[in-house]
């Protein structure tokens, strides 16, 4: 089995539970961010906090969590014309795509974390990238990734992995997965110190974590979080 992991960590729910996981399976894992001039760079803060977090609750994992790796992309900001990247109201286009989209964005995350980690020594790509609940962005989808490994592996010349724990799965099974990962003391790690908000907004705090309440990514992270209060233990759910 392959023992050392990069994750992209963005500061976010998804991708803290997604580093969990890689903790939890690994040996070695090393986490990566991407500063690309996002309206919610408040995220790049959010994740010296939860690596922070990580390290001093969960001792296990910290003899396992090796370097943070930052990348300044603020090119992809500049050519980006995105609810993400400039101050516009989010809105679906005639597309069908809603306006937060940054085309290219998870290629491109994709295609330096994994120069990165072929020259470190990592074989294994963690991503938390999902198709049950997304806002429909093409990069996000399993096809798209699976084809991404197949040409990252081709092109560095070296079998790279692509792994998408949360892939198949909702958010209310996100909760569950991160408590059945690392207990109370991790959902409430996310609760507080993670950052999904697009508008990034934190000086609101609501029972599920902090932001707006009302953009697609807090309306998402809330529904998923009182579905999983409903149901907090569900068989279906397993640490794979």
């Amino acid at each position: 089995m392959n023992a050392r992991a990069l994750v992209l960590f963005s500061g976010g729910q998804d991708s803290t539970t997604c580093l969990a996981w890689a903790l939890q399976r690994y040996d070695h894992v090393e986490t990566i961010g991407f500063d690309y001039g996002q309206r919610h760079a408040v995220e790049m803060q959010c994740r010296d906090t939860v690596l922070a977090g990580l390290r001093e609750q969960f001792p296990a994992w910290a003899a396992k969590l090796g370097p943070d790796h930052r990348l300044d992309l603020a090119l992809l900001g500049q050519i980006s014309d995105t609810a993400l990247t400039q101050d516009q109201a989010i809105e679906l286009q005639r597309s069908g795509l809603p306006n937060t989209f940054v085309p290219g964005r998870n290629l491109l995350f994709f295609g330096f974390a994994a120069a990165v980690a072929y020259r470190r020594g990592l074989e294994v790509l963690v991503g938390g990238m999902c198709e049950t609940d997304y806002s429909g962005y093409p990069d996000c989808r399993d096809n798209t990734l699976k084809a991404l490994q197949v040409a990252l592996s081709l092109g560095l010349a070296a079998p790279m992995v692509v792994q998408t724990p949360l892939m198949w799965i909702d958010k209310a099974a996100t909760w569950r997965l991160a408590r059945a990962l690392g207990g109370q003391a991790l959902v409430d790690l996310i609760r507080e110190h993670t950052h999904t908000c697009y508008l990034g907004e934190r000086s609101q705090r609501h029972d599920w974590g902090r932001g707006c309440g009302s953009c697609p990514a807090c309306t998402l992270r809330r529904l998923g979080y009182a579905a999983y209060l409903a149901n907090p233990a569900d068989p279906a759910d397993a640490v794979g």
